[in-house]
C-alpha cells in the first residue's frame, strides 16, 4: 500500500522575523571561533619559533677573521656546560651542534681559526682524526648508533654554515630515523635536551685510548 507524502508545513511569515540571512550573519564560523582566517584543513602545525634565529643567521660571523664573531672561537672560552662541549684536546674539541640533524650530532673543531682542511698542521690533523674516532665510540656506547654520516662542508658554496672556521660533522643514524617529519615537514623531532645529551656523551667519551 502506498502512502501519499505529506505536504511540507510552511511556517507562517511573521512581521518580527529576521530577514533572510540575518540569523546566520551572527553565527561565528569555525575559523572565527579559533581566532584565525581561511578555510580549515586537516593539517596540524608544529610551531618552532626558536629556529628563526637559525634562519636569520643569528650568531654567524660577520667576517672571516677569528675576532669577527666566530662562535667556534668563542665556545672554548665557555664552560663545557655552557658551550655544549663534550671533550677538549690539545688542538681540537668536540661540541654538540646547536641545530642538530639527529640527537648526538657532534662537530670536531680545531681551536685554531682556519677555514680549509689543507691549513691544518700534522698535529691538528692527527687529533681531529682521533677525536672523530672517539666520537663514534662515544655515540655507539651512549646511544647504540647503528651508522654515521661523517664529513666536512668546505666553503659556503658546499653548504658550510660557518665557512670561516673548519669543523667536521659526526651525525649518528638509526634505522627508521628519517620519517615524514623531516621529509615532508622539514622538521626534526629530538627526544632529548642538548645539555642532557652533552653530559651523556661526555661520560661515554673514551679519554684513555679507543
Amino acid at each position: 500500500m502506498s502512502v501519499e507524502p505529506e505536504e511540507p508545513v510552511v511556517p507562517e511569515a511573521r512581521d518580527d522575523a529576521p530577514e533572510s540571512g540575518a540569523e546566520n550573519a551572527h553565527q561565528p564560523d569555525i575559523e572565527e571561533e579559533r581566532g584565525g582566517a581561511g578555510v580549515p584543513d586537516n593539517f596540524q602545525r608544529l610551531w618552532t619559533p626558536h629556529r628563526m634565529a637559525y634562519i636569520k643567521g643569528e650568531g654567524k660571523p660577520t667576517g672571516e677573521g677569528s675576532g669577527d664573531g666566530c662562535p667556534f672561537c668563542e665556545i672554548p672560552k665557555m664552560t663545557d656546560e655552557e658551550g655544549l662541549i663534550v671533550a677538549r684536546g690539545h688542538s681540537v674539541f668536540a661540541v654538540l651542534n646547536l641545530y642538530p640533524y639527529n640527537s648526538g650530532h657532534l662537530m670536531v673543531v680545531p681551536f685554531r681559526h682556519v677555514a680549509d682542511y689543507t691549513e691544518l698542521d700534522g698535529a691538528e690533523c692527527a687529533e681531529l682524526a682521533t677525536f672523530t674516532q672517539q666520537s663514534l665510540t662515544a655515540l655507539r656506547k651512549a646511544s647504540g648508533a647503528q651508522g654515521f654520516n661523517v664529513g666536512m662542508n668546505l666553503g659556503q658554496v658546499a653548504g658550510a654554515g660557518i665557512a670561516a672556521h673548519l669543523h667536521q660533522h659526526v651525525v649518528p643514524r638509526w634505522g627508521g630515523d628519517t620519517n615524514f617529519m623531516p621529509v615532508v615537514g622539514h622538521t626534526k623531532v629530538l627526544p632529548q635536551l642538548l645539555r642532557d645529551t652533552r653530559q651523556i656523551l661526555a661520560d661515554a667519551w673514551p679519554h684513555e685510548g679507543l
